[in-house]
């Protein structure tokens, strides 16, 4: 079974320095096909490559769940993409190393525009790591940044 580990975060709100400090941006269009928290189906498009998702429900803390992704091809993903519920969620994401870890900071667009989170993906649910200085209050668990529920609320 593949298991996703991972803690979320804010960004310090007006801190970009993780942008000097990424080794890779990608722009990301993700739609749902079902968002039911038991059960998330997600379309992605990350540049020019297409990816499925399926995700089963988190844990009680929110940091630990099962995750299926698969490569797509673009014209696949697109017409997938059409299928979706309304609200496209579009983010910049950037890859940013830190100490021994690594994190992706999605800094989104559109009706969220405004909103930076920072996630983690970890080994174990209370694997140490450092916090680097625009890392803000932890938001893992709370189903209002999660981004199948992002997708159904326009600001």
């Amino acid at each position: 079974m593949n298991c996703e580990i991972e803690r979320k975060f804010l960004v310090v709100e007006g801190n970009t320095s993780f942008k000097g400090e990424a080794i890779a941006q990608y722009e990301i269009a993700q739609g749902y096909i079902c968002r039911d928290p038991k059960r998330t189906v997600r379309v992605r498009i990350r540049n020019d490559e297409g990816f499925l998702t399926i995700k089963g429900a988190s844990d009680p803390t929110g940091t630990t769940r099962f995750e299926w992704e698969r490569p797509i091809s673009l014209d696949d993903a697109r017409a997938l993409m059409a299928l979706c519920e309304p609200v496209v969620v579009e983010k910049t994401r950037y890859v940013v190393p830190f100490a021994d870890h690594i994190f992706e900071v999605d800094i989104f667009h559109g009706s969220h525009s405004g909103l930076t989170l920072a996630e983690i993906e970890l080994t174990s649910p209370d694997e140490p790591f450092e916090r680097p200085e625009w890392l803000g209050i932890e938001v893992t668990g709370d189903p209002k940044y999660y981004n199948a529920q992002l997708s159904r609320v326009v600001n």
